[in-house]
């Protein structure tokens, strides 16, 4: 479990082919590596992953076929957003993030206004239907509130911190991106709510 806070940006410094997939090399960046043991999970742009290995800068992940099929931005040398998984004691200042990749998306609008960015994204029509007004939606791992929905569009205002500690940063329109959607909106329609 996480919390979509990003504690560090690293890079995806190799990439070995397994039987299953693939192996990873991520250069941890700043996070903090002291505390993670073989067997933690870190999030990977909202990708949960197991460190397998640990070195002195960073760690290593095996990463399924059929998670590669159903996400984005696990390729080297990219910029990888991380964060490490979330502890009993630790504060919630997102949003409950499973590192389960719901969909990619895509960038429709990456807009300057003054400080901050409006990041327009089209989701997946599957499940953009779990995307509200006000709610919550992971995009590369990063907790963000939604600030308008329509149809399977949606738009979110970014804040300079926010820009300057993810790599939100280098969207571009077109930019494929990973979404996971608040696990409060599954978790309802699969009990029979409806609004």
């Amino acid at each position: 479990m996480f919390t979509g806070i990003i504690a560090a940006v690293g890079r995806i410094t190799r990439i070995t082919p397994t039987a299953g997939g693939q192996r990873l090399a991520i250069d941890a960046g700043g996070l903090d590596m002291a505390d993670v043991a073989i067997g933690d999970s870190i999030a990977v742009n909202g990708v949960c992953l197991t460190a397998v290995v640990k070195s002195a800068s960073g760690f290593e992940a095996d990463v399924s076929a059929e998670t590669l099929r159903v996400t984005t931005g696990l390729a080297a040398p990219a910029e990888v957003n991380l964060e490490k998984s979330l502890r009993l004691a630790d504060r919630l200042g997102g949003h409950l993030v499973s590192g389960h990749v719901d969909g990619v998306g895509e960038v429709l609008r990456f807009d300057a206004l003054g400080d901050n960015r409006l990041l327009a994204i089209r989701a997946p029509k599957d499940i953009a239907r779990y995307i509200a007004r006000k709610g919550s939606v992971t995009v590369q791992g990063v907790s963000l509130t939604v600030n308008a929905v329509a149809d399977a569009d949606f738009e979110i205002n970014l804040i300079p911190h926010t820009i300057a500690m993810t790599t939100l940063r280098n969207l571009l329109p077109g930019s494929p991106v990973n979404l996971e959607v608040d696990m409060i909106a599954r978790y309802a329609e699969r009990l029979g709510y409806r609004p």
